[in-house]
């Protein structure tokens, strides 16, 4: 039988030295949803996505990715886990754009030809066509962002992570991302400060602070709850003032 399951975390508990970033963290994600990570700055938000990833090793608890168990089986991760970086530049290290976007599915043993072919359809998804032979490192901010995704998206993950996606952006690339990313099949967990984002994004949110999960439920009604929010640091978006 198939799990209905894309992520399962269970009491995930992980510490930088003395400082506990993530303190009994659970929760799922099923297959398709799109879930929006909120909280303050230091909540644990990039720390959850690198122990998802198998980045970083968790103290305790279970992580497991479209049915891996990511402590045991992290080989197998990149096929299934793609992971965009709130630093482009910490993505962004060859020497030409195609060889970035590139790189995922050279890693995969994918034959040339259809490297080339996902290479192609990557760069034509995020507006980037005709680039390739671009240096990456002259790129503006918004189009690292833009190279750092093409990137993932070229190894076709069904479950997709984001970190402050709309860092960089301008008006027009933040709607053009939108309307990307509900055109991408699979799930996606999605953190970010843009609260209108998050909004317009994700059905369902999760407030994380001091590295525990503080509410999991319907975005707008935990948006909409000033109190709340206040309470974490963070403001009510002005769409629902």
């Amino acid at each position: 039988m198939i799990s209905e399951t894309a992520i399962e975390v269970n009491e995930l508990t992980f510490a930088h030295g003395s400082r506990r970033a993530l303190d009994g963290v659970s929760f799922r994600v099923s297959l398709g949803e799109r879930v929006g990570l909120v909280g303050p700055n230091g909540a644990g938000k990039t720390s959850l996505f690198l122990c998802l990833a198998g980045v970083l090793r968790p103290q305790s608890g279970t992580v497991r990715v479209c049915g891996l168990d990511v402590r045991a089986e992290r080989r197998g991760l990149p096929r299934c886990l793609g992971i965009v970086f709130q630093d482009s530049d910490d993505q962004l290290f060859n020497s030409s754009v195609h060889d970035d976007v590139a790189f995922g599915p050279l890693n995969l043993g994918l034959e040339p030809g259809e490297v080339r072919k996902r290479v192609s359809e990557a760069l034509q998804r995020v507006g980037m066509s005709g680039q390739e032979a671009r240096v990456p490192m002259q790129l503006s901010g918004g189009e690292k962002r833009r190279i750092a995704l093409a990137g993932v998206l070229a190894m076709r993950p069904e479950v997709l992570l984001l970190d402050e996606p709309t860092m960089f952006l301008d008006p027009r690339g933040r709607r053009e991302l939108i309307g990307l990313l509900r055109e991408v099949a699979g799930t996606q967990l999605v953190a970010s400060h843009d609260l209108e984002f998050i909004r317009e994004l994700c059905p369902r949110i999760m407030l994380l602070d001091g590295g525990k999960v503080i509410v999991d439920g319907p975005t707008d009604s935990i948006l909409a709850d000033s109190t709340l929010m206040n309470r974490h640091g963070l403001e009510v978006p002005w769409s629902l003032r």
